[in-house]
């Protein structure tokens, strides 16, 4: 899209899909309202809504706050100045409830890869500055005499988000200041009481992403994906409270309640879908197969070369 225009940065979707496809539809949403780009260095880096535009005009000395865009000022310069610059805007709006509660958790600002970062934002302010965020979902699972048997987790009560929803077996954010081995490895420990010598066995299958207006602003989220196959007699121990309880579901249980339900967290549905495509669970002749290996990677590329 034109940079010097408001409107739709992500592909839009078949509001009436059904099945298996609806989720990715769910997820990729077309998007009816205007978003303004925010740039550094005359970069894209996100989509803000125009009224939490406006709110940025309080910031004067961070943003300059345009019409059609949002620019952070051209006179902060490198990556720690810029970074104490938006933790401090951060802290404030979650301050005065315009986003949720400050994380203390830093993503990156960036135009592309989580290696070109320019800067860092806290988690709680993510969505609604509409920046490229990262996270990693892994799919545990057993094999048995009569098929795979999938974990998963359900979402204990307090979540802000979702509660008691279904949920992948570990599921998280991924921070700037932290590798994806680390990360992961620290995720397994937390939400499931994975040890390293089991999550090191962590299997990379790729990545989901996707595009969606939220209340909190626009999300733009890519998923890097694990696989790991456990032993029969491993139960999953949650240790942060995260997690009401673990269920261990045969695979065609599994995808029956993502076919027929909305049980589950909305991006876990098409963590799990990608699953039952690589494992040959959904085959190239099952409904909507070229839609749903299609829709699974939404090219965000188009929303970041404003």
């Amino acid at each position: 899209m034109d940079g010097t225009d408001s409107g739709s940065p992500c592909a839009e979707g078949a509001p009436d899909a059904t099945g298996f496809y609806r989720h990715i539809v769910t997820c990729n949403l077309p998007i009816d309202e205007p978003f303004l780009p925010w740039r550094i260095d005359g970069l894209p880096v996100g989509w803000l809504r125009p009224a939490f535009a406006e709110r940025l005009a309080q910031f004067p000395a961070v943003f300059d706050v345009r019409p059609t865009e949002v620019q952070l000022r051209a006179e902060l310069r490198g990556f720690d100045t810029r970074s104490q610059a938006l933790d401090g805007v951060a802290r404030q709006l979650a301050q005065e409830d315009v986003t949720p509660p400050y994380m203390g958790e830093s993503y990156a600002v960036t135009p592309s890869d989580r290696d070109q970062a320019l800067c860092t934002l806290d988690r709680a302010a993510a969505a609604h500055f509409g920046v490229l965020t990262f996270g990693q979902h892994l799919n545990g699972f057993v094999r048995r005499l009569d098929g795979l048997h999938m974990w998963l987790a359900r979402r204990a009560l307090d979540r802000l988000l979702f509660p008691g929803a279904l949920d992948n077996m570990v599921a998280g954010g991924l921070p700037h200041a932290l590798g994806l081995q680390e990360n992961l490895a620290k995720e397994c420990a937390e939400e499931a009481g994975l040890g390293e010598d089991l999550a090191g066995n962590a299997v990379p299958v790729g990545v989901v992403s996707y595009c969606r207006a939220a209340p909190r602003g626009l999300r733009r989220d890519l998923l890097y994906c694990y696989d790991l196959e456990l032993p029969d007699d491993f139960v999953p121990q949650n240790k942060d409270g995260e997690v009401e309880e673990f269920l261990l579901l045969p695979l065609s249980e599994v995808a029956a309640i993502v076919r027929e339900t909305d049980q589950f967290k909305l991006n876990c549905n098409l963590v799990v879908i990608d699953f039952l495509i690589r494992h040959g669970w959904l085959e190239p002749d099952s409904p909507d197969y070229m839609g749903l290996v299609l829709g699974l990677r939404r090219p965000l590329a188009d929303a970041m070369s404003a």
